[in-house]
């Protein structure tokens, strides 16, 4: 299974998700953060252990 966290800038910020997401559950998060304001949003996969 492969795992993901979210990446964005949020006033002026860079920001990373806490927890790790599924696929189509981080594509989710990323158009919520979107949606709210957030720039630079992307989706970066993880690697075992991280």
């Amino acid at each position: 299974m492969k795992n993901f966290k979210v990446k964005w800038t949020e006033d002026g910020k860079e920001r990373t998700s806490v927890v790790s997401y599924n696929e189509s559950s981080a594509e989710k998060r990323k158009q919520q953060l979107e949606a709210a304001g957030a720039t630079n949003v992307r989706i970066v996969q993880m690697k075992p252990g991280e």
